[in-house]
């Protein structure tokens, strides 16, 4: 007798009888897809520019992207919201960014409904949605949905990936990591790196193995059963991490420039077709240097940086091509919505100079070309941070101007490929309908055959306010129906409404032409007035596709009802207080679990705490007290924060108390016990007292008087003369009796777990210190 079967919820339909031999059984019928329905594959590349991916004109070998792209669509006007998690908000819930509570990264968030970094449940996301429907559902890589406050083992957890729809997940929760000592996440719990750097880790492949893994466990048991794969490998976002002969694989490819390579990507996208006929290549950005301006050692330098990012990029197309490879060998690549994107424009957060350390820039800390130069060599390892600067990401963005975190199309219009053999006829074919990343979501469910929901998990929806664009897979010539979109970005604003494009720049069309550095400038009610009155440019980009010809003064009466377009969809989706900071709001205080906190106690062997969850010691008077006992010559790391690029590390070593501060990669300062540690048990401190103000501006922190105690009896003290002023770092939080990922010195090799008995580590930020004014001058003395 076959199985019989009823809906959950519905009366039972089988027979219950006095007995077994007189009744009938039924069960509820388990969830189950449509039969036949396509798998879901997104693969959100970071910090990608229009011009970086072979397809679309670059030099750069992506030939695993190129051939979804010879098998699909590629789309030539789709639009982000110019920075990470804002547009990833966007493409998993089909909602805009301000919607989403996503004005900005979640360490941005300020306290306005618009940008409180905690994405409602009402705007649910397509895992979410799929799960409902019967489908495996899985998140790789890069997270940055979760606010940082809530990305501890404290939780709460309904925001992490496993509270959002999807059912395993595997990455890390932050906006960038270590591609060779990342902080990892297995579902709701931290994980080590299965290898070391030295054994041949990368970051990236290891995310493709969880990948396939992923896929593969469920579909030996359940082969029918669809999936919706959520690929993010944080790749191409800074540091730009790869071995040396993936990059070597470039070399002397850059030594041209970037204005030659604008030049060489421009009309090979003409040459495509990427480009209408007629469009321009913007002009030079003010901003940059004419590579024939820059000095021997600058190219030098700069070639190198750009020869290990398309290496980084040629290594990343390789690991997508291993999964496109397991899809197809598993036979789903046929039937399998996969869509590529990148989040943003290229960035040019390396500054003009290039970075060897991402970090500087979230501190305001200027680049030096002497440090570029030293660390040439060792680019792409895991020793630097490192990024390229201002020209190859202007290059990366060819044909427009700008890049990521602004508004201008160099900033929003990003690669889109969309390969779907059983569902698009064309083959590498190019689209140009209008289209924004809100618009994936319900363009999967429409080709998926479902309704957007009226509740999830029990919460009633909001509705989707982006539109499907499935009609143009098959039909080139498809109307656009997506007619207006807003965009705001550190106060940066544009709007498109039916082929027109105001833009609204702030500081202005560059740094050079405002005056002012890299985002100095603050949006005050004064200066709102004169932007609204004089800052904003008109394009018509139904006939200047890259805005290379501003029409406002022609134009007057359409400027002002752009404008006034603006400012009603920012009512609609909640976008003001506008707020042009950009580091400075990182240091902005935001709930925590425990309110008002002022002394924390971290124990051996727990998880590592994130930066924006620990105590936040930065410019402040605090102590660092630990407990412990010493046998057999006990050494190692007491506590740590950061890593190569910025932190601290409180350790024990050659019987000595060691305190070693790293300032954004760019000055090491170490303090060592005039006296040993004896055997048993004791109280080792660290303490630190504020001597003069900082200068946040300039990327200085407070400087101070950095002491040591053992059984509070002072044993050392050294005068720092500068301290990070705004952030220790995205990535490699807080450990507890051991220094995760890479080191905040090379005193020692990571991870120097503590070998003897550490009860807990107490840092108490109240300000109270211990005062020993004669243990203080007999230690000066016995220093003279």
């Amino acid at each position: 007798m076959p199985l019989k079967e009823y809906e959950p919820g519905k009366a039972f339909n089988g027979v219950a009888g006095r007995t077994f031999e007189e009744s009938e059984p039924s069960w509820p019928s388990p969830m189950r897809a449509r039969k036949g329905a396509a798998n879901v594959v997104f693969i959100v590349l970071d910090d990608t520019g229009f011009g970086q991916l072979g397809c679309y004109g670059s030099p750069i070998r992506t030939p695993n992207l190129d051939r979804l792209a010879a098998g699909g669509l590629r789309y030539n006007n789709l639009h982000t919201t110019a920075l990470c998690s804002p547009s990833r908000s966007c493409i998993l819930t089909g909602r805009n960014h301000h919607s989403n509570a996503m004005a900005c990264i979640t360490e941005g968030a300020t306290g306005y409904p618009g940008s409180n970094g905690i994405i409602p449940f009402e705007n649910g996301f397509l895992s979410e949605v799929l799960l409902s429907q019967g489908y495996n559902t899985y998140a790789v890589g890069k997270w940055h949905l979760t606010p940082a406050e809530q990305s501890s083992a404290a939780g709460p957890y309904d925001r992490w990936p496993l509270g959002r729809g999807f059912e395993r997940y595997y990455g890390f929760l932050g906006g960038d990591t270590h591609q060779y000592y990342p902080d990892l996440v297995h579902d709701n719990h931290q994980v080590r790196p299965p290898k070391t750097p030295e054994q041949g880790y990368h970051l990236t492949e290891d995310l493709v193995d969880h990948a396939i893994e992923f896929i593969a466990d469920s579909r030996q048991v359940a082969p029918d059963k669809p999936f919706f794969l959520y690929f993010a490998p944080g790749a191409m976002h800074a540091p730009h991490q790869v071995p040396r002969e993936w990059a070597d694989r470039y070399k002397g490819q850059f030594d041209d420039g970037w204005d030659a390579y604008r030049e060489k990507v421009y009309k090979q996208q003409m040459k495509l077709g990427l480009l209408p006929p007629g469009t321009r290549l913007s002009s030079r950005d003010p901003d940059v240097q004419a590579w024939s301006s820059l000095s021997a050692d600058q190219r030098r330098l700069y070639a190198r940086m750009m020869e290990v990012f398309a290496g980084f990029l040629e290594h990343t197309d390789n690991q997508i091509g291993r999964l496109i490879q397991f899809l197809e060998g598993a036979g789903q690549l046929e039937n399998t919505i996969l869509m590529v994107v990148s989040d943003n424009g290229a960035s040019a957060e390396g500054g003009p100079n290039g970075s060897v350390n991402e970090n500087l820039f979230f501190n305001n800390v200027p680049e030096r070309l002497e440090d570029g130069l030293a660390a040439i060599d060792e680019l792409g390892g895991p020793k630097h941070f490192n990024h390229y600067p201002f020209g190859w990401a202007w290059a990366g963005n060819t044909p427009f101007r700008r890049w990521k975190r602004e508004t201008y199309r160099g900033g929003t219009s990003d690669p889109f490929i969309v390969h779907w053999p059983k569902g698009i006829q064309a083959k590498g074919e190019v689209r140009s309908q209008y289209a924004h990343v809100i618009d994936m979501l319900p363009t999967v469910l429409e080709c998926l055959g479902l309704e957007p929901p009226k509740q999830v998990r029990g919460v009633t929806q909001s509705p989707i306010q982006g539109v499907s664009f499935a009609a143009s897979f098959n039909d080139a010539k498809a109307e656009s129906l997506h007619r207006t979109q807003y965009f705001e970005m550190f106060a940066h604003r544009s709007i498109y409404h039916d082929g027109w494009r105001a833009v609204c720049p702030v500081p202005g069309p560059s740094f050079a032409e405002a005056g002012v550095g890299f985002g100095e400038m603050i949006v005050t009610e004064e200066k709102l007035r004169e932007l609204d009155a004089h800052g904003w440019e008109l394009y018509h980009v139904a006939e200047d596709f890259s805005e290379t010809r501003n029409v406002a003064a022609k134009n007057r009466e359409k400027l002002i009802e752009m404008v006034a377009l603006w400012y009603v969809e920012a009512g609609k989706y909640n976008v003001l207080p506008l707020d042009s900071r950009g580091a400075t709001r990182l240091a902005d205080d935001r709930p925590q679990l425990a309110k008002g906190l002022q002394r924390y106690v971290f124990f051996p062997g727990t998880s590592t705490v994130s930066n924006k969850i620990a105590p936040r010691l930065l410019n402040r008077p605090h102590s660092i007290t630990a407990t412990v006992e010493i046998q057999n010559g006990a050494e190692g790391v007491l506590v740590a924060q950061g890593g190569s690029s910025g932190g601290y590390s409180l350790y024990v070593k050659d019987h000595r108390l060691h305190y070693a501060y790293n300032y954004v990669g760019m000055e090491h300062h170490h303090l060592a016990s005039n006296v040993t540690i004896p055997e048993g048990r004791h109280e080792l401190r660290f303490e630190f007292e504020p001597t003069g103000q900082p200068d946040i501006n300039h990327g200085r922190g407070s400087p101070g008087r950095a002491q040591l105690y053992i059984d509070r009896q002072l044993a050392g003290q050294l005068q720092l003369p500068v301290t990070i002023p705004l952030d220790i770092g995205i990535t490699e939080g807080l450990t507890c009796g051991r220094d995760e990922g890479s080191s905040v010195t090379t005193d020692y090799s990571t991870p120097f777990p503590f070998t003897g008995t550490l009860e807990q580590v107490v840092v108490d930020v109240s300000g109270d210190v211990i005062e020993d004014k004669e243990a203080e001058m007999r230690n000066i003395m016995a220093h003279q």
